[in-house]
C-alpha cells in the first residue's frame, strides 16, 4: 500500500510551496554571475591581447566556456524550477545533467585551442609579454570570481540547487587559475624567461580537461539515475533508526536526484496487527523528518504487514 507524503518543512511549506519560494533565487544569482563572467571575459580578452600574454588569453578562452556553461546552467535552472506536469510527472531537474554536458563539450574544445597556442609558442617562440597588465587583468578576476563563488555557494546550499554547486566549485577553481596565471606572469617579470608564460598556459589546459571529465562524470550521473551521495543515505538510514522501534525494519530503499530534488522511497515493514490509521501516522512522521533533513525531497513509502512478526529483528 503505497503512502505518498506531501512532506512539509519546518516553516510549514508543502513540497511544492519550498521549491516555489526558492525558484527566484537561483535564477537571479545565475543571472549575476553570467553578467559577472561576461564582464571578466571581455577584460582578459583585452588585456590579453594588449600583454601578448597566451596565459591570460588561455584563461579568456576559459572564460569563453564559462560564459556558455553559464547561460546554459541558467536556462536549465530556469526550466528545472517548474512544477512538475502531466507529461513530467518526475519534474524537469534532468534539463541540468544536460546543460552540464554542453559545458563539458565547450570546456573541451577551449583546452584544445589553449594546448595548440601554447605548443606554437614554445616552439616559435613568445613575442614580448607586458606584465604589469596582465597582472591586473589577473588580479580583477581572483577578485570577482571570489566575491561571486561565496554568494553563489551560500545560496546553492539555501536552494538544493546542483547547478549552481558546481557553478560556484567552477568559480573557485577559477581564483586557483588566476592565481597560477599570475605566478607565472611573476616568473617571467622576474627570469625574463618568456617561456614560462605558454607553460602556465598547458597547466590551465590539463586543468581544463579535467574539468570537462568532471562535468561529463556529473551529467552521466544524472541521467543514469545514480543514487544520492553517502551523506544524504546516511541522513535518511538516521530517520529510519530514529523509528526503529514502531517498525518491522525496511527494504527497497532507493533514491536519485533530479535536478535539486532528491527522490527517495522505499518499502516499511509493520507488525501485521497494525490499523492502516497507525501506519501512515508513522510513514508520514518518517516522510516529514527526510523532508526536514533534506529539503526539497519527495518521498514515497510503500506500507507492508511483516509476515514475519515472530522474529525479534527488524530487517534492512
Amino acid at each position: 500500500m503505497p503512502s505518498h507524503a506531501s512532506p512539509v518543512d519546518a516553516g510549514g511549506l508543502s513540497h511544492a510551496e519550498t521549491h516555489a519560494a526558492l525558484r527566484g533565487a537561483p535564477v537571479r544569482i545565475a543571472a549575476i554571475s553570467l553578467f559577472v563572467t561576461a564582464c571578466l571575459l571581455a577584460l582578459k580578452l583585452t588585456l590579453g591581447l594588449l600583454s601578448g600574454s597566451i596565459a591570460v588569453l588561455s584563461d579568456a578562452v576559459d572564460s569563453g566556456t564559462d560564459l556558455v556553461g553559464g547561460a546554459a546552467a541558467l536556462i536549465s535552472i530556469q526550466i528545472s524550477r517548474r512544477p512538475e506536469d502531466e507529461e513530467h510527472p518526475y519534474g524537469h531537474g534532468k534539463v541540468e545533467g544536460i546543460s552540464a554536458s554542453v559545458a563539458a563539450t565547450i570546456v573541451a574544445l577551449g583546452g584544445g585551442f589553449v594546448t595548440y597556442q601554447a605548443v606554437r609558442r614554445l616552439i616559435e617562440g613568445s613575442p614580448e609579454i607586458h606584465v604589469g597588465v596582465g597582472l591586473i587583468a589577473m588580479s580583477v578576476a581572483a577578485v570577482a570570481n571570489l566575491v561571486t563563488s561565496l554568494f553563489m555557494r551560500r545560496e546553492a546550499k539555501h536552494s538544493q540547487s546542483m547547478a549552481l554547486g558546481a557553478e560556484a566549485t567552477h568559480l573557485q577553481t577559477n581564483i586557483v587559475q588566476a592565481l597560477a596565471i599570475i605566478g607565472g606572469l611573476l616568473l617571467v617579470e622576474l627570469t625574463g624567461k618568456r617561456y614560462f608564460d605558454p607553460l602556465t598556459a598547458l597547466v590551465l589546459a590539463v586543468y581544463m580537461a579535467w574539468a570537462a571529465y568532471g562535468l561529463v562524470h556529473t551529467a552521466l550521473g544524472e541521467v543514469m539515475d545514480a543514487a544520492l551521495p553517502p551523506e544524504d543515505m546516511r541522513e535518511i538510514q538516521a530517520v529510519l533508526a530514529e523509528h526503529a522501534g514502531e517498525l518491522r525494519g525496511y527494504h527497497r530503499l532507493r533514491t536519485r536526484r533530479s535536478g535539486a530534488t532528491r527522490h527517495i522511497d522505499m518499502h516499511l515493514l509493520f507488525e501485521a496487527s497494525r490499523t492502516v490509521h497507525d501506519v501512515h501516522e508513522i510513514s508520514d512522521h518518517v516522510s516529514e523528518e527526510i523532508h526536514r533533513r533534506l529539503p526539497g525531497s519527495v518521498v514515497v513509502i510503500h506500507v507492508e504487514p511483516d509476515e514475519a512478526s515472530q522474529n525479534p529483528e527488524p530487517r534492512t
